[in-house]
């Protein structure tokens, strides 16, 4: 088993502190702090990018450096789940580009979160070689 625990501090607006094993986010509303929302689209692209790197590594195909954009929108109707939710990522310098196409994809099926939420809201991605 996998334990996980954090624990969240609020003053009585909504400002906190997310304190992780190894690190702290504040969060809120004003500048220099996350928001809910943030923190969960924040969340998917971690799963992913980490289960991305596990199967190019499988693979034994490296790479320089790896960038993600998450959009993502809410429902107006109570619960505002996610509505949609679209993963943008560009790789650089692979060593071989076969098999990259394949490693994402194999990362959506993998990542938690990313099937976690895709049971409320419609996911799409799209990977670029750069």
């Amino acid at each position: 088993m996998d334990y996980k625990k954090v624990q969240l501090n609020f003053s009585n607006t909504f400002e906190g502190t997310l304190v992780a094993p190894r690190g702290t986010v504040e969060i809120g509303a004003k500048e220099g702090t996350v928001a809910p929302y943030d923190m969960l689209l924040g969340a998917l692209g971690s799963c992913m990018y980490s289960t991305f790197l596990d199967i190019m590594q499988k693979k034994r195909i490296g790479f320089e450096r790896f960038e993600m954009i998450i959009d993502g929108e809410k429902r107006d109707e109570i619960p505002t789940t996610l509505k949609w939710v679209h993963v943008k990522a560009v790789i650089y310098g692979p060593e071989k580009e076969i098999g990259i196409d394949q490693a994402f994809k194999l990362c959506t099926e993998y990542c938690s979160i990313y099937q976690t939420l895709s049971h409320v809201a419609e996911m799409t991605y799209e990977i670029t070689i750069a």
